[in-house]
């Protein structure tokens, strides 16, 4: 892409609207690291519908074949455990946060699992690129539990920016690095 990527970044942060070309260069990175990939797939199965089934499938079979592949795991600290020594891709934050407001609903208890999430990264000096939605661009909910949702991840995506040590924002395909080396 022509851009210089910063490896050496513990927490590397990569938003963007549906679309915007977000996975796809955070896959691209991914290619391009010295360490062994490990790819977080943060959905969960149950309940997808065709549309959603196919565009799973799309992310499936643009993998490397030789990536670890994690799928429908929620416990990141466990994971993270698991895959010492890889660089870890998460893909995404937002539908982490859409699983945990279904099953866990608090919303502080949500933002306190990923600022443990985030400080275990940093006390073991794990490698970990996230994915996640910029959802406070779009139209408003119409929504109570819309709403809601959206300011979750307004908030969890501040979270993750203030302790990344680079952040992009994709648009159209193109990175605009918010934070870090450009």
């Amino acid at each position: 892409m022509g851009i210089n990527i910063p490896v050496k970044s513990r927490i590397h942060f990569i938003l963007g609207g549906n679309r915007s070309g977000k996975s796809l260069r955070a896959e691209t990175i991914a290619a391009e690291q010295a360490l062994p990939v490990t790819y977080v797939a943060t959905y969960a199965d149950e309940g997808l519908d065709d549309e959603m089934k196919q565009r799973v499938k799309t992310h499936q079979e643009r993998r490397l074949s030789h990536w670890k592949t994690v799928e429908e795991r929620f416990d990141l600290t466990s994971v993270l455990d698991e895959h010492s020594g890889s660089f870890v891709l998460i893909d995404s934050l937002t539908l982490w946060l859409s699983w945990k407001s279904v099953f866990q609903k608090n919303e502080s208890e949500i933002l306190k699992e990923l600022q443990l999430v985030l400080h275990h990264v940093k006390k073991n000096n794990f490698r970990v690129l996230f994915v996640g939605d910029e959802l406070g661009m779009s139209l408003v909910p119409s929504s109570t539990e819309g709403r809601a949702f959206r300011d979750l991840v307004g908030r969890a995506n501040q979270i993750v920016a203030a302790e990344a040590d680079h952040v992009e924002l994709s648009i159209a395909g193109l990175p605009l690095v918010l934070k870090g080396e450009a």
